[in-house]
C-alpha cells in the first residue's frame, strides 16, 4: 500500500515537472518567434482584455525569459506559468477586479502642470468656498483629490461640507471608490461636519460601487449622529430601495432583499417620513419581483387611502406584470381597463406580459384583440409574442388561421423579413411542412 502511494506520488510529481517543461518549452518558442510576440502580449494576460505593453520585456537575448518587472507585477513568464500549469480555474472575479484596480492606479498619474494651474487660482488665505469653486472647474479626479489633500495641509484651513460634498463628487463620478472612502473617513470622524446631501451622495456612490453594507452604516451613522441636519431622508431611503432592487432578476435573490426593503420601508413610516409615489412603486416592484403579488395589490390599494398617494403608470406595468406572471389573466384585464380609464397607456413590458399569458391560458381571442391593441398603442411586440399567440392557435387546430396572421403581421410591416422567415419556418416544422403552406410565403 505504501509503495502504491509513493509511486503515484512520484508519478504525480513527475507529470507535474513534465507538463511544466512542456509549458517552458511553448513559452521559449513564443518569445523566440518575434513575429508572433505581440500576439503574446496580448493574450498572455488571462486577467482582463486590457494587457501589459510589450516593453516589459527588455531582456536580452542571453536570457530570454523575464523575472519579475520593473513594477513590482509578475513578468509574462511568471504568468504563463501560473495560470498555466498551477491553476486549473479561470482567475477568480475579486483577482480580476484586484489587477484591473492595479493597472488603472499605475496608469494615474497626476497632471503637474494642471495642479499648479489650478493653486494659482487660489488667493493665499483662501476659503473653502472659493476652494470648492476651484475643484468644481477641474476635469481631472486625480487633481481634485490633489487640491483637496494638499488644502489639508495648508495652516489656517479647515474643509466644511461644500468641499467634502465636491470632492466625494468628483471621486465617486470617476469611480475611485478607495480614494473616496478615505474621505468619507475624515467626514465620519468629524462629528459638527456632515448634511443630508452629503451623506446622500455617500450613499449612492457606495450602492453604485456594490458596497450595499458600506451603505447601510452610513446610513446608520446618519440615525444615530446627533446633527439633526444629517437625518435620512425620503430621498436617503429611495436611494436604498433602488439598490436593492436591482441585486439581479433572480426571484430568491429579490426575496431575500426584500426582507430588508420591508424593514426600511417599516422604519421609513415609523421616523413619520411620508412616503412618495417613487418610495410605494419601489415595494410594488419588490412584492412582484419576490413573488409576493397579493403584498403588491395590498400597497397598491392603500395607496389612496393610507398614504395619500395616487398610483401612476409604473404602479400599474408593475402589477399586471406580476399578475400575469402567476397565471392571473382576469385580475390583469380589470387593472389593464383601470389604467387607461385613468389616461395611461400600457407599457410594451405590460401588453407583452398580457397577450402572452392570455395565450398561454387558451383566451387566444383575447389575446390577438391586445396584441392589435398593443400594435395600435405603438407599443413594441417581441418576438416571443408573436410566437405564442401564432402557437396557441396552431394548437387549437387552427393552422390557415395562424399563417393568414403571420402574413398579415408581414404586409403591415409589423415584421421583418428575418423575423418573418423564422417565424414561418417554426409554424411549419411544428404543424406542417412548407409544401402545405407555400400560399403564404
Amino acid at each position: 500500500m505504501i509503495s502504491v502511494c509513493r509511486y503515484g506520488f512520484r508519478n504525480s510529481y513527475m507529470n507535474r515537472n513534465f507538463s511544466r517543461l512542456c509549458y517552458e518549452h511553448l513559452f521559449h518558442q513564443y518569445l523566440s518567434n518575434p513575429q508572433r510576440m505581440a500576439v503574446l502580449s496580448y493574450s498572455s494576460n488571462p486577467i482582463n482584455s486590457t494587457l501589459r505593453p510589450i516593453q516589459y520585456l527588455t531582456q536580452t537575448q542571453s536570457d530570454p525569459v523575464p523575472k519579475i518587472v520593473s513594477n513590482g507585477f509578475l513578468g509574462i513568464y511568471e504568468r504563463f506559468l501560473l495560470y498555466y500549469f498551477y491553476s486549473t480555474k479561470p482567475p477568480s472575479r475579486s483577482f480580476r477586479r484586484r489587477e484591473s484596480k492595479r493597472v488603472n492606479s499605475s496608469k494615474s498619474t497626476l497632471d503637474e502642470v494642471q495642479f499648479q494651474r489650478a493653486i494659482s487660482q487660489l488667493l493665499p488665505r483662501f476659503t473653502p468656498e472659493e476652494l470648492c469653486n476651484v475643484i468644481t472647474q477641474q476635469d481631472d479626479p486625480i487633481v481634485c483629490l490633489e487640491l483637496f489633500n494638499w488644502a489639508s495641509q495648508q495652516p489656517r484651513f479647515k474643509h466644511d461640507v461644500s468641499t467634502y460634498h465636491i470632492t466625494v463628487k468628483k471621486l465617486g463620478v470617476a469611480k475611485m471608490y478607495e480614494e473616496m472612502d478615505d474621505v468619507v473617513n475624515q467626514v465620519l470622524a468629524i462629528s459638527y461636519i456632515g448634511s443630508e446631501a452629503l451623506y446622500n451622495s455617500i450613499i449612492y456612490f457606495f450602492t453604485e460601487a456594490r458596497k450595499l453594507t458600506r451603505a447601510v452604516n452610513i446610513f446608520k451613522h446618519m440615525q444615530n449622529g446627533r446633527n439633526l441636519n444629517c437625518r435620512p431622508s425620503i430621498r436617503t431611503y429611495n436611494i436604498l430601495f433602488t439598490a436593492f432592487l436591482s441585486r439581479g432578476s433572480n426571484s430568491y435573490i429579490n426575496h431575500m432583499y426584500m426582507e430588508t426593503i420591508r424593514c426600511l420601508f417599516r422604519q421609513m413610516v415609523d421616523d413619520g417620513i411620508e412616503p412618495d409615489i417613487y418610495s410605494l412603486n419601489s415595494m410594488i416592484k419588490g412584492y412582484v419581483l419576490s413573488l409576493h403579488v397579493n403584498d403588491a395589490l395590498r400597497i397598491f390599494h392603500q395607496m389612496g387611502v393610507v398614504y395619500n398617494c395616487s398610483p401612476n403608470s409604473f404602479s400599474y406595468d408593475y402589477l399586471i406584470h406580476g399578475l400575469c406572471s402567476q397565471g392571473r389573466t382576469n385580475n390583469a384585464k380589470q387593472l389593464c381597463n383601470e389604467m387607461k380609464s385613468k389616461g395611461f397607456i400600457p407599457s410594451s413590458k405590460s401588453y407583452n406580459s398580457l397577450v402572452n399569458a392570455l395565450a398561454l391560458n387558451g383566451e387566444v381571442e383575447e389575446a390577438v384583440k391586445y396584441l392589435w391593441e398593443m400594435i395600435e398603442k405603438q407599443r413594441s411586440a417581441e418576438f416571443i409574442t408573436y410566437r405564442t399567440v401564432l402557437d396557441e392557435i396552431c394548437r387549437q387546430g387552427r393552422v390557415g388561421e395562424a399563417m393568414r396572421l403571420l402574413k398579415e403581421f408581414q404586409e403591415k410591416d409589423l415584421l421583418n423579413g428575418h423575423t418573418y422567415r423564422k417565424l414561418l419556418y417554426v409554424l411549419e416544422d411544428d404543424y406542417g411542412d412548407s409544401s402545405a403552406h407555400s400560399q403564404f410565403r
